[in-house]
């Protein structure tokens, strides 16, 4: 049986189709993103981009799933997922990723134990 990196939570926000918000989104709970968002969010639960969802601005969360359109750097603590009408313009750090095919992704990555915030990526000393 996979191991579920979702917490336990009692409610959860909908940002629906039709609403774009303008400002930074701060919450303890999980968040789907079905409108418009430009500004940060940070969240203690999962952030999921709808389909229809477009975000301009940084993500920071536990998990992570993508439909929609992402402009902007992603830090994730445990699992970020690409779906395959996902299309991220930015950087990533997470400790893992999932990507479907039909995914545009275009930035940095970097995963595992120096994803994890805090800890600056290793370097290439090779020249």
């Amino acid at each position: 049986m996979a191991k579920s990196y979702e917490p336990e939570t009692k409610s959860h926000n909908l940002i629906g189709v039709g609403t774009k918000i303008t400002g930074n989104i701060e919450t303890t709970e999980s968040i789907r993103i079905d409108g418009e968002v430009e500004g940060n969010i940070s969240s203690k639960g999962k952030v999921v981009v709808g389909g229809k969802g477009k975000i301009k601005g940084e993500i920071d969360c536990l998990n992570a799933e993508i439909e929609g359109v992402l402009e902007g750097k992603v830090q994730i603590k445990e699992l970020l997922s690409l779906k395959s009408t996902s299309k991220l313009y930015g950087d990533i750090r997470t400790n893992k990723l999932t990507i479907e095919p039909g995914a545009v992704f275009t930035g940095k990555c970097a995963m595992g134990l120096d994803a994890k915030p805090g800890v600056p990526p290793v370097q290439d000393t090779k020249k």
